[in-house]
């Protein structure tokens, strides 16, 4: 892709801050305590809201005692489905475009273990809590409705967030009956919980019928307009501020019942009220992974080749909603076969409702995916690599079109080379460490596709040549502020020091969602737009100004960098912005821009991300403990913006991948529904000394295509292949083929 991007005007430079490993733009004011959080909010009056949770799976609420709560000398007021105001949409219907139904005290049915049923308002955190508890429900307990056997069954006419359920290409059947060799698998994986460091909060005040929020938000805009809806106020009386988020991962973009829940006590009694959730309320309302059961039909003729793909998947949901995990869509873009077919289904159970989780979808089919992509190897006798490299897609296998870039057979030899894959024995338990322990390598081809929404951004020049930017973007962790702010600063031909950058409020310019990984492609792509305009003005200004050593060049003549507009044809000849704005009597400039894929590109390619995962294991062969002591991938995802930041996303993929494969993992009692291990004590994370050794490398990668910048996303990535890797490294170690997520001790020693 080349340095400069035409437009109708002048001209500016990617490069010379984007492409930088700037250090986080807010990673002082976090790590000195300044950086204010949603919780961090305390207006004056500011009541707290606790929401006492169902302890019952299924069933209804027969009684509160709402009088001893009420008697508390704290407690100001208690919501229950027979007080709670009205709401202007049922959040039972999916108002404003929202994906999910949600629980906001409609009645007194229990639903799931940790569901709301009821809200209760005092002067302190602790009143609130002690109130709560003094509600001493009562119920009609049915039986809960838990794990794939315990469920109702269903077919599902989506999955995720709409896509088909179903997607076939070519003839099963034909592809099946080519096949030499076959391979039949199925593939479990368990309910995961997001638990982000910061728990969903809300601060919510009234005046009058304008609203204003703090909370954690992914989708700013977004939600701004759905919340408004819930109270029937024009979104603009709706301000809503979410400049810090501690982790989001998809639970943070829409809204949930205990924050409308908030929103209402707070117009109810007419003071700011304040809700945090505690640790174990992050298992029910908030949405999860759901579970997976995957079946895996692979065909292969006499040289390796994939004749036939089968992937179908049944997921769990909730009983009152439905969002299909849409693991089998992760077979139909990464390897090259005529023959494809992919499906489908659901079991309803009691649980909150599942929704979108750090690559939903891509991360538990692909999964599944390279386990079976390894042990069909292992059926032909091939190396994993091999078998992979046979069956390299150089069309996208789903639709047929050419990929807009794709850089994958370079992540293989990069990975490969750097991991010492070509060492690897063919063969399981042929490699041992100095103290005895099985040693086993795997790898895993990684995917995610480039997503893009739509973003709009502004830009003000100042009389000094100094710049504001702003779009309604959130930063969760994945370094936003900085790398947009890069992108910015190039549009504007400035140094980043000498650019403001503004984000986090739903008062700015719609910065879209950040999630899919395509946030940096869409906020970034409004931000330099929005630059560029900016630049187009600053330039007329000078070219038709006589006394201007740009005058007469055209506004396509000029090149801005560095504070300063160039001729094109003659670099000496230049003058600085606040020079240029200063003669012509204008104190500032603003531009607008928009950040959305090009309709034509979209329908013309394919586009992802690539890369490729190795993984060294060790177990002991005594006790089957598992220990990860090298995780290497290689990746190709377009222009990188900031290669520091993006190796942390890669990084933080890979690790997240690892938790996947060896720990996380929600598990409910089956009599009762309810959360065995709902703390971070119980439900498993990696910890640094999970993580010895993780290394990340970037393949160069241009793409004309994907979007003006070239950028696709990382955050996603790393956790492809990821797990596959690791579960394939467990069975070269072992010789025993792990299908079922996490990997259990009992596996490997029984």
């Amino acid at each position: 892709m080349p340095d400069t991007f035409p437009t109708s005007g002048a001209h500016t430079r990617m490069g010379s801050n984007s492409g930088q490993p700037m250090t986080r733009r807010d990673g002082l004011a976090k790590v000195t305590g300044t950086a204010t959080y949603a919780a961090d909010n305390r207006p004056e009056g500011v009541l707290h809201a606790v929401y006492a949770m169902s302890s019952e799976a299924r069933g209804q609420v027969t009684s509160l005692n709402v009088a001893a709560a009420l008697a508390h000398p704290g407690v100001v007021h208690v919501m229950t489905p027979e007080n709670r105001p009205p709401l202007a949409r049922d959040p039972d219907s999916k108002p404003g475009g929202m994906a999910l139904r949600t629980e906001a005290l409609q009645d007194n049915s229990v639903r799931y273990v940790g569901q709301p049923i009821a809200l209760v308002v005092a002067q302190t955190l602790e009143a609130a809590t002690e109130g709560a508890a003094l509600l001493s429900p009562t119920y009609a307990v049915e039986p809960a409705r838990i794990g794939f056997d315990g469920g109702e069954a269903f077919e599902t006419d989506s999955t995720g967030f709409g896509s088909p359920p179903t997607v076939n290409v070519g003839d099963i059947e034909a592809g099946r009956a080519a096949g030499t060799h076959h391979f039949d698998a199925t593939y479990e994986t368990p309910l995961q919980y997001h638990n982000a460091m910061e728990p969903h909060a809300i601060v919510a005040e009234w005046d009058g019928d304008h609203l204003t929020i703090d909370t954690p938000n992914q989708a700013i805009v977004m939600a701004r307009g759905a919340f408004a809806d819930y109270f029937d106020i024009p979104a603009e009386n709706v301000v809503l501020r979410s400049p810090y988020l501690g982790g989001g991962f998809g639970s943070k973009a829409l809204p949930i019942g205990p924050q409308l829940l908030t929103i209402l006590a707070a117009r109810e009694l007419q003071r700011p009220v304040k809700l945090a959730l505690r640790r174990d309320q992050m298992f029910g309302p908030v949405m999860h992974r759901g579970a997976t059961r995957q079946r895996l039909r692979l065909d292969m003729d006499e040289t390796g080749q994939l004749t036939a793909i089968d992937h179908h998947t049944t997921a769990t949901t909730s009983s009152f909603d439905t969002f299909i995990e849409g693991a089998s869509a992760a077979s139909r873009n990464t390897y090259a076969s005529p023959a494809i077919a992919t499906s489908h289904s659901g079991v309803r159970v009691d649980t909150g409702t599942p929704g979108a989780m750090r690559a939903p979808g891509e991360a538990t089919g692909s999964a599944a995916l390279e386990c079976a992509v390894d042990e069909a190897a292992e059926v032909m006798g091939l190396d994993p690599l091999e078998f992979r490299l046979r069956n390299y897609a150089e069309t996208d296998p789903q639709t047929g079109k050419a990929f807009s870039s794709k850089a994958l057979r370079e992540c293989y030899a990069l990975g490969a080379k750097s991991f010492g894959w070509e060492n690897r024995p063919l063969a399981p338990r042929q490699m041992r460490d100095a103290q005895g322990h099985l040693v086993g390598w795997g790898m895993g081809t990684a995917l995610f596709a480039a997503h893009m929404n739509k973003a709009e951004a502004r830009a003000v020049l100042r009389a000094d040549g100094s710049a504001m930017i702003a779009t309604a973007g959130a930063d969760m962790g994945q370094g936003a502020w900085t790398a947009l702010a890069q992108i910015a600063a190039d549009g504007l031909g400035l140094g980043i020091d000498q650019v403001e950058f503004r984000s986090g409020d739903s008062t700015l310019p719609n910065g879209g969602v950040a999630g899919g990984s395509g946030h940096t492609a869409t906020a970034g792509s409004a931000l330099f737009a929005a630059g560029e305009g900016v630049i187009r003005k600053l330039a007329d200004l000078a070219t038709e100004d006589p006394e201007s050593p740009l005058f007469g060049a055209g506004n396509a003549g000029v090149v801005a960098r560095d504070g300063r507009l160039h001729r094109a044809d003659d670099d000496s000849r230049s003058q600085s912005y606040s020079e240029i704005l200063r003669n012509a009597g204008v104190e500032e400039l603003e531009g607008k821009g928009e950040g959305a894929r090009d309709p034509g590109h979209a329908e013309a390619r394919a586009m992802f991300s690539h890369g490729a995962v190795f993984a060294e294991v060790k177990v002991d062969p005594e006790l089957g403990q598992v220990r990860v002591t090298r995780l290497i991938g290689a990746f190709a995802a377009g222009r990188i913006i900031n290669p520091h930041l993006a190796r942390s996303q890669l990084l933080g993929g890979m690790i997240w991948g690892l938790g996947f494969a060896l720990m996380e993992e929600g598990i409910h009692d089956k009599r009762t529904g309810r959360p065995v291990n709902g703390d971070l004590a119980g439900y498993h994370v990696p910890v640094n000394a999970d993580v010895p050794m993780v290394e990340a490398l970037m393949v160069h990668e241009d793409d004309d295509f994907v979007n003006p910048l070239g950028v696709k996303g990382v955050g996603e990535l790393g956790i492809t292949g990821s797990v596959g890797a690791i579960a394939n490294a467990v069975w070269h170690a072992t010789g025993v083929r792990p299908r079922s997520f996490p990997i259990h001790l009992e596996t490997l020693i029984g």
